[in-house]
């Protein structure tokens, strides 16, 4: 089969997202980075919800990593 025979098409381009699509995982996502800023940044001080080390321990890392102090 030569070059002349085969069909040109254009590249199918990537359909659009509707804003009304997007919104509300964009606020559930919103909301799931706001919990782990709280959790990473200000759980098991002033405003801990859970007793103990527990939270704490586990990010302590990211603690660190983000800049929070913790010790």
């Amino acid at each position: 089969m030569s070059q002349a025979s085969l069909p040109l098409h254009a590249p199918a381009a990537p359909a659009p997202i509707p804003l009304r699509e997007i919104l509300p995982w964009a606020i559930f996502g919103g909301l799931m980075l706001l919990l782990a800023l709280y959790f990473v940044g200000a759980e098991q001080g002033a405003t801990a919800i859970f007793q103990g080390m527990y939270v704490h321990e586990f990010v302590h890392d990211g603690r660190h990593l983000l800049g929070f102090p913790c010790h």
